[in-house]
């Protein structure tokens, strides 16, 4: 099965962390999905992802050392290369012989795009099955690198996360200020929705009349917005040659911590002067979800039936029906349970 005892997707990519935060040579250890991963990149500039603890006696190899080639652990120098084999046994004898490169640290396979690692995180136990797909596709405007990154952590399962970054109708409510929206900017809203790659797509449209920061942009502003699984929005705004690009990524650390990082992109020259401010901004933009998850756990420790309606939780419906159908996915070509449609709500 691709879905775990934790609702964790299995056999798909998920985002680890920005590629600026691993320089070469250097080594992070990170808990994904509940597992121990150590990331690493070596002197040549290729990140690599292990399992972070020694099969020999089970310290995490992330408290030993890394020269750029390979891990050696800090409790007896066994030492791993990149794919994972044992490369040395410091306390073997000239005439003992064993098969060092047949001990193996699990390998998660690594891919960089977008400024960002990403890691596939299989089912094998042993690492040992190939990627199904590739990582998202991303706009071409993301090969620039991120202008702007941003990273909270939602104290929450990674459902409750990525359904509270979609849901299309709290914002009057969750994200009010002058320089936003409020109580009084909601209005009726009618958005076409297609299938997309994994996902669905809130196709090509003019941004809604109450946000004013697309207007910085000048001329009349078009974006689509992609939801891909396990946890990826992708919006993509386009005004004549100006491409911007917000990437935001929901990673499960554990059942109740969830990582969100939000990068965004652009090709305008002048937006980079632009950056403290839109720090602020997407800090108290993210800050405010952030914070109604904190409340929403108060009220979910009691294990309450929720409930789901039409049109405005239509997103949060096709995530889980999504989540159940890759779930299922041995082989053939994926079927999305997507179909296009408009939806209509207030917000």
């Amino acid at each position: 099965m691709a879905i775990d005892g934790n609702d964790f997707l299995r056999d798909i990519w998920y985002f680890a962390m920005p590629s600026a935060a691993l320089k070469p040579g250097e080594m992070r250890d990170k808990t994904l999905l509940e597992e121990p991963l150590v990331f690493a990149r070596t002197s040549e500039g290729k990140a690599f992802a292990l399992r972070d603890i020694c099969p020999h006696r089970g310290i995490p190899l992330s408290d030993g050392w890394f020269d750029g080639k390979e891990l050696e652990c800090c409790y007896h120098g066994w030492r791993f290369a990149p794919t994972g084999h044992c490369t040395c046994i410091p306390s073997l004898t000239e005439d003992q012989e064993m098969d060092v490169d047949a001990i193996r640290v699990r390998p998660y396979p690594v891919e960089e795009r977008g400024g960002g690692i990403w890691v596939y995180m299989s089912a094998d136990p042993r690492g040992r099955a190939e990627p199904k797909m590739a990582p998202p596709d991303l706009p071409e405007v993301t090969t620039l690198g991120p202008g702007l990154t941003e990273r909270m952590i939602f104290p929450s399962h990674i459902d409750h996360a990525v359904i509270g970054l979609m849901d299309p109708a709290h914002g009057p409510f969750v994200h009010q200020s002058w320089w936003w929206r409020s109580k009084r900017s909601i209005h009726e809203k009618a958005k076409r929705f297609g299938p997309a790659e994994y996902g669905f797509a809130m196709l090509r449209h003019q941004p809604s009349s109450n946000s004013a920061a697309y207007k910085l942009l000048g001329g009349t502003p078009t974006t689509e917005i992609r939801f891909r699984l396990p946890g990826i929005r992708i919006e993509d705004i386009e005004v004549g040659d100006k491409r911007v690009c917000n990437l935001t990524t929901v990673t499960p650390i554990d059942r109740q911590t969830t990582e969100i990082h939000h990068m965004m992109y652009w090709n305008v020259g002048w937006a980079g002067a632009l950056k403290p401010i839109l720090r602020v901004f997407a800090r108290k933009f993210l800050g405010q979800d952030r914070d109604v998850v904190v409340k929403q756990q108060r009220g979910l420790k009691y294990d309450p039936n929720l409930m789901l309606i039409n049109d405005a939780d239509m997103q949060a419906k096709w995530y889980y029906r999504l989540k159940k159908a890759y779930g299922g996915w041995t082989e053939g070509a994926f079927e999305n349970p997507v179909r296009e449609t408009t939806l209509r709500w207030r917000s």
